[in-house]
């Protein structure tokens, strides 16, 4: 009888509050992808105020003892932008859902050849980019 009792507690609170942080954190990395900002904004959760005071709430995963958290570091801009009324209103828009998208595209582009380039200063090597721009001006 005692074994039933134990197996009819609830979790643990540890267990409960496990469980919300990473649900909280797969939704806030969510954020990072336009398409899905879209969609929130299609279906009217960006004009629900108690939904923008939840996003409002998650600006917590910004703080240092959270942010190693998280993978898709360009969900916390998006996370800060869904604070602007005028940046809600816009992502309904699918000019400029595919304009955000090819800002983000251009960010990664960009930063993968910062990588590339300070890696390859690193070892002395010249990155992809340098070599085609010499040898074209040879």
């Amino acid at each position: 009888a005692e074994a039933s009792m134990a197996d009819a507690r609830p979790p643990a609170i540890s267990d409960k509050a496990k469980e919300r942080f990473e649900a909280e954190l797969e939704f806030v990395q969510a954020l990072a992808n336009p398409e899905y900002l879209h969609y929130l904004a299609q279906h009217r959760y960006l004009d629900d105020e108690d939904f923008v005071a939840y996003l409002d709430f998650l600006q917590y995963w910004c703080k240092p003892e959270y942010v190693h958290y998280i993978v898709f570091p360009h969900c916390l801009r998006f996370l800060e932008l869904l604070q602007d009324a005028s940046f809600r209103a816009a992502m309904k828009r699918e000019d400029y859902k595919d304009f955000v998208f090819r800002q983000q595209h251009f960010s990664w582009k960009h930063r993968s050849d910062v990588i590339r380039s300070a890696s390859a200063s690193r070892t002395g090597e010249a990155t992809i980019g340098e070599n085609q721009a010499s040898s074209s001006r040879a």
